[in-house]
C-alpha cells in the first residue's frame, strides 16, 4: 500500500484505489477475530463509528464520524479536492488530507494506515519525487500518543485546524531529521566497511564490528568479544589482535582484567 501510494504518487486517488489499499490491508476480510466489510465504505449495520473512552456504561463519546449514508458523497467531495490544483500549499495540503479523511472515517477498520499512506503520497507530489528518505507514516506512528490527542483536539475544537496543523509540521520536520542522521549513520558505516573489506575479516570480526557500529552498550572485552562470537576467549584475543594491528580497533586506557577495545575513530565510545 505505501510502496503504491509513494511510487505511484502522480496516479490519481481514486474510490477504486482506496478500496485496493484496504482488501491489501485484510486479506481475510477479519480484523483480529472480527468479520468486516473489505474493499467497501463501511455500512450502516456496522453501527456509528465513534471514538469512546470510560467504563461499560458511562462512555464518553469523544468524536462520531460520519453515518455510512454520508459516505458516498463525502468521499466523493474529498477525492475531488485531493486531486484539484487549488493554490494550497502542497505541504499543508498532506496535512489537511490526513485530518479530513481520518475524520470522515470511511472504513471499519485501518482508517489510520491509509489516512497516513495518502499523507506520505500528498507529500511524494509536494516533493515532485518517489524517492523516500524518511517517512511521515511512521513518524506519526512513532508518536501516536501525541498524534491521537492533536487529532481529538482538532476534530472537537470547531472548524479551525491550525493546532493540528502545526503539528503535523513538527511532526514532519522530527521525521526529515530522524531520516537525516539514520543517513548519516549509513554512509559512516559504508565509508568504514569501505576500508576494512581492502582485506576481508573472517566472520567473527565482521559480526562484532557490525555490533560496534550498531551503538554496543558498555565496553568491549575479550571474554564479552568471546561471548557475543562463540568462540573462546584465547580466539577472541588473536581476533582483537589482528583487528588492533590493522588499525581497526583501538585498546581503551587502562589493562589486565578491565582491558577493552574501541572501533578507530568512533566518536561514540
Amino acid at each position: 500500500m505505501m510502496l503504491d501510494a509513494t511510487q505511484k504518487y502522480v496516479q490519481s486517488l481514486t474510490a477504486e484505489r482506496l478500496f485496493g489499499w484496504h482488501a491489501a490491508l485484510f486479506p481475510t476480510g477479519r480484523s483480529g477475530m472480527r468479520k468486516i466489510t473489505v474493499g467497501a465504505w463501511r455500512p450502516a449495520e456496522a453501527g456509528p463509528m465513534q471514538v469512546v473512552s470510560g467504563p461499560m456504561g458511562r462512555e464518553q463519546v469523544h468524536f462520531e464520524a460520519p453515518s455510512a449514508d454520508r459516505l458516498e458523497h463525502e468521499m466523493s467531495v474529498f477525492l475531488d479536492w485531493f486531486g484539484a490544483s487549488n493554490g494550497i500549499d502542497p505541504v499543508l495540503k498532506a496535512g489537511v488530507a490526513h485530518f479530513w479523511f481520518v475524520t470522515i472515517h470511511p472504513f471499519e477498520d485501518g482508517n489510520g494506515r491509509i489516512g497516513r499512506a495518502i499523507a506520505d503520497m500528498a507529500l511524494a507530489r509536494a516533493e515532485g519525487t518517489a524517492e523516500r528518505f524518511y517517512s511521515m507514516s511512521a513518524q506519526i506512528e512513532a508518536e501516536r500518543k501525541q498524534y491521537y490527542l492533536h487529532l481529538e483536539q482538532s476534530q472537537r475544537g470547531g472548524m479551525g485546524i491550525t493546532s493540528w496543523l502545526e503539528w503535523f509540521l513538527g511532526c514532519l520536520g522530527r521525521a526529515v531529521a530522524g531520516a537525516e542522521t539514520e543517513l548519516a549513520g549509513i554512509l559512516r558505516k559504508a565509508k568504514i566497511w569501505e576500508r576494512i573489506n581492502a582485506e576481508p575479516v573472517n566472520d567473527r570480526q565482521r559480526k562484532i564490528i557490525n555490533l560496534l557500529l550498531d551503538g554496543f552498550e558498555g565496553k568491549l572485552s575479550s571474554s564479552k568479544y568471546a561471548k557475543l562470537a562463540k568462540c573462546s576467549e584465547d580466539t577472541a584475543l588473536r581476533d582483537i589482535k589482528i583487528l588492533i594491528e590493522r588499525g581497526i580497533l583501538t585498546q581503551d586506557e587502562g589493562g589486565g582484567r578491565s582491558t577493552s577495545y574501541h572501533l578507530v575513530g568512533d566518536q561514540n565510545s
